[in-house]
């Protein structure tokens, strides 16, 4: 099998992509001959993801933050990528970032569906 590491082409392919991802999930520049506008639309777009996720993982920052979760969870994503571990550490990692203690060992699951349906249903 060849060794592409000597192939500069390569190299310059993996420096843009590098920065691509960079600039969608991590604050970055945008890389040359991209549409900044277009790259915070899907930027916005990823943030929207992780917090719907962050939102079923944990529905009580949902309602403890009532309408101020989006904004408190895009201060919080915009700029930092979503961490090892899938949405339970990102959900986990906002809580910290909002100087939230962990929560308590789930004992009755019963709310969390229930406040998964209201949050699918929009609130009511």
């Amino acid at each position: 099998m060849p060794d592409h590491d000597d192939d500069p082409v390569r190299r310059a392919l993996g420096r843009a992509q590098a920065e691509l991802v960079a600039a969608l999930v991590a604050g970055g520049e945008a890389p040359e001959g991209f549409d900044v506008e277009r790259l915070r639309v899907q930027e916005s777009a990823l943030i929207s993801k992780r917090r719907g996720s962050v939102a079923r993982v944990r529905p009580d920052l949902v309602v403890l933050l009532g309408d101020g979760f989006a904004a408190r969870f895009d201060g919080y994503a915009r700029g930092r990528p979503k961490p090892e571990g899938g949405s339970r550490a990102d959900a986990r990692d906002f809580a910290a970032w909002l100087g939230l203690d962990p929560p308590a060992p789930r004992r009755d699951r019963g709310l969390g569906r229930l406040l998964g349906r209201v949050l699918r249903r929009g609130g009511g």
